[in-house]
């Protein structure tokens, strides 16, 4: 549901208090072409907000949404792929999608409060309750969220506190890492303990972070490629350079932080002031030791997603013996990409881009690095295998 947030303000049957329906993909198995928590909404006249899948599932969900906001209750509706009905709906790409309908107004979905909040912050996470009880809370600040200190969930969870301490355990994982899931709970116990026919408490979560931050540390041609690159990605993007005559260039306007700094003591002091976090990527391609050692060596003392360095073989095993002699670890060397980027053949500023966002993104799959080559020599599913059972989190706790 966050997904479509901004887009409420524009959309005219929610501007109009036309009556909708949110469908959300809630569980999902094999290839499939959107994540968890991707939603669409459908108007009571059949308007379309957003997309589950590219066109596989749309025209059923959209008669299950209106039979939804006709009956006035969620449901649960499950898609896959069926060898043996060419016609059924399902996905050709073999994966399968569980969606929760759900009509708006009712269980706290109510479209205008959504707008209201979802225009307050750009970190914002949404708990919904997908069973009978409904409800759904607002958390304005995800990363810092703690169950324990929150009357909201509490009310939303019954009060129980042996419940709310289960969700904690599967809940803040997912707010402070900005991630989706669908998490199932043992029901509350009563006086003689809870009924083997009770419900379980299923909540559904969506956590959205600000962008993670792409920091570039040098203002020449490499840096300029690599800033829109960085900036496609989703990053929000800092240029530091050292030297005003090149970080004032208006070829790296485009930034969404330009500064005039010494790399090292800007690195340190973002560091500091709790601005970089574990999602943080720093690309070094200053490629001028003055600059590089003291900035690595800060570098690998921080919790970051990805240290990458360019440079030669030679300027490597020079920058090696540097962060050696001031008392680096073998094992945070491990951690430095360097020579920066993957080895795809790259000579061009815009080509070298290319080779180190893939390696940025290779560092943060699952796959073992082994793993990475060209998909057509590959065999098996292309994405991650899972079933839509495996993609919640703990079923019971």
């Amino acid at each position: 549901m966050l997904d479509l947030m901004p887009s409420l303000v524009t959309w005219r049957p929610a501007v109009s208090g036309q009556r909708c329906a949110v469908a959300t993909i809630v569980a999902a198995g094999g290839s499939v072409p959107r994540p968890l928590g991707t939603s669409m909404l459908v108007s009571e006249h059949g308007d379309v907000l957003g997309s589950l899948s590219g066109g596989c599932v749309e025209g059923a969900v959209v008669e299950a949404a209106l039979q939804a906001m006709h009956d006035g209750g969620s449901r649960l509706e499950s898609f896959g792929y069926s060898a043996e009905d060419a016609f059924a709906v399902g996905l050709t790409c073999g994966g399968e999608l569980e969606v929760h309908i759900q009509p708006t107004g009712a269980a706290g979905l109510d479209l205008d409060w959504l707008n209201t909040v979802s225009g307050l912050q750009s970190s914002l996470a949404l708990i919904r309750r997908l069973d009978a009880a409904g409800g759904a809370v607002v958390v304005p600040d995800p990363a810092r969220f703690s169950a324990a200190g929150s009357r909201e969930l509490s009310a939303l969870l019954g009060g129980d506190d042996a419940v709310i301490r289960a969700a904690a355990a599967q809940l803040e994982p997912l707010l402070h890492g900005g991630r989706a899931g669908l998490v199932r709970l043992a029901p509350a116990e009563g006086c003689g303990g809870s009924a083997p026919e009770a419900e379980p408490i299923t909540l559904f979560v969506e956590s959205r972070l600000p962008a993670a931050r792409m920091l570039i540390f040098g203002a020449n041609d490499f840096g300029a490629a690599l800033l829109p690159a960085g900036k496609l990605l989703g990053y929000e993007v800092t240029l530091c350079d050292a030297r005003p005559a090149f970080s004032s260039q208006g070829r790296f306007l485009a930034a969404d932080h330009l500064v005039t700094d010494w790399p090292h003591r800007y690195l340190a002091a973002e560091a500091a002031a709790g601005r970089v976090d574990s999602r943080t990527v720093v690309c070094v391609l200053t490629h001028d030791p003055k600059f590089d050692i003291p900035l690595l060596e800060t570098a690998l003392a921080l919790d970051l997603a990805y240290v990458g360095a360019m440079g030669s073989r030679r300027s490597h095993r020079q920058r090696i013996d540097g962060l050696l002699a001031r008392g680096i670890s073998v094992e945070a060397l491990g951690r430095l990409h360097s020579p920066i980027g993957l080895d795809l053949g790259a000579v061009t500023p815009a080509e070298v881009a290319v080779s180190i966002t893939a390696e940025i993104l290779a560092s943060r799959a699952p796959h073992p690095a082994s793993a990475w080559g060209s998909l057509k020599d590959g065999s098996g599913p292309i994405h991650q295998t899972s079933t839509p059972e495996q993609s919640k989190v703990t079923p019971w706790t």
